[in-house]
């Protein structure tokens, strides 16, 4: 079991209990099935126990990995998301295509990637740009925050929001194009038929759409720097309590008690 903090789960689950509510105001369905997730996420709250190993547990094999030295972007290279390699050790390989999306790219990944790309309004990518936030409500922040008018304004192709290329039945890559990709698989021929896709950072993924190329670890670290005064307002989530016009349709919405009631029995159930 991975030991986890409370407080990032108590943030994440607040956000997720307005989201659903906003959704069942919405009239996304099934009504009762969201309810009943909204009442389990509100019982662990009530009474939040996370799960952690036993104090004298024993373990297979125990791998230390010593952060520090970790000092440039890691990637997984075509085609096998286990085959993993620094930047240095690829080189500064070709990239025809850019794929920043899925569901693992969160919002403030396609912020970062929008400032870096913010430098290049005016100019040509040397790539085709792909970018598919994992949620309409994803688009319409990153819309009302600017980062839109980035993406059209550089000629990036915005696709609507979901899986897109990280499917791979919705959009394809051209065939035998090398990609850069923030999704999590680049299975052979997932992305486009022949396609050698490289799964990388967002960040890593606008330098080599404006570049055509991976970078160098220099060039790299050097466009990462203009993010750093941003950070804070940056990588922030979307915490969906937290934005009023999610809050406030949500608080409209209510979970009958005997739903509520079964939630909790089976939350005491399972900690006890």
């Amino acid at each position: 079991t991975i030991k986890l903090d409370k407080d990032p789960i108590i943030e994440y689950l607040n956000s997720n209990v307005t989201m659903l509510k906003w959704m069942i105001s919405e009239g996304y369905g099934d009504e009762r099935t969201i309810k009943r997730r909204i009442a389990a996420m509100e019982a662990w709250l009530e009474n939040p126990q996370l799960m952690e190993a036993d104090k004298d547990a024993q373990y297979f094999k125990v791998f230390d990995i010593d952060l520090e030295k970790i000092t440039e972007p890691i990637l997984c290279c075509p085609n096998d998301p286990d085959d993993a390699k620094t930047l240095t050790e690829i080189g500064t390989t070709k990239i025809d295509e850019v794929f920043i999306g899925s569901c693992m790219t969160n919002i403030g990944h396609f912020r970062a990637a929008g400032e870096l790309l913010r430098g290049f309004v005016g100019g040509t990518l040397p790539t085709r740009l792909w970018v598919a936030p994992p949620t309409k409500m994803d688009e319409a922040q990153l819309t009302k925050e600017g980062f839109y008018s980035i993406y059209g304004k550089v000629g990036a192709r915005t696709e609507m929001p979901g899986c897109s290329l990280c499917m791979g039945n919705q959009a394809r890559v051209e065939a035998g194009a090398s990609v850069v990709s923030t999704s999590t698989r680049n299975f052979p021929n997932r992305l486009g038929q022949g396609a050698n896709v490289y799964l990388a950072s967002a960040e890593l993924a606008a330098v080599s759409a404006i570049m055509g190329r991976l970078p160098t670890k220099d060039e790299y670290m050097e466009a990462n720097s203009a993010l750093v005064e941003k950070r804070d307002s940056t990588y922030i989530y979307l915490n969906f309590d937290q934005y009023e016009q999610y809050s406030s349709k949500a608080g409209t919405v209510e979970i009958d008690e005997d739903v509520k009631t079964t939630a909790k029995k089976n939350y005491s159930d399972f900690i006890r």
